[in-house]
């Protein structure tokens, strides 16, 4: 345990923003995971109303520095290849 004061601030900054980044890559993969499950319905309207769900989250998940913009820009591209592979 720190004994400065401003090391005391930085665990607490830290478990702060953990517990928020924590938040948003849970919300991140349960999107994810809704539109995995359209794609496997085979519901065509559904899946592409998940897709711009999903990339608006992948979108909102990178700009606040979750994930790596690269990251995002992958995962959009496999969600797209698979909307347009969807018969």
């Amino acid at each position: 345990m720190p004994n400065i004061k401003s090391a005391k601030k930085r665990v607490l900054v830290a478990e702060t923003r953990r517990s928020r980044n924590m938040a948003e890559k849970t919300k991140m993969k349960t999107q994810l995971k809704k539109f995995a499950a359209a794609v496997e319905d085979g519901n065509k309207k559904a899946a592409e109303r998940e897709l711009l769900a999903s990339v608006s989250i992948l979108d909102k998940t990178a700009s606040n520095g979750v994930i790596h913009k690269n990251a995002a820009a992958r995962r959009k591209s496999s969600l797209y290849k698979a909307y347009n592979q969807m018969q």
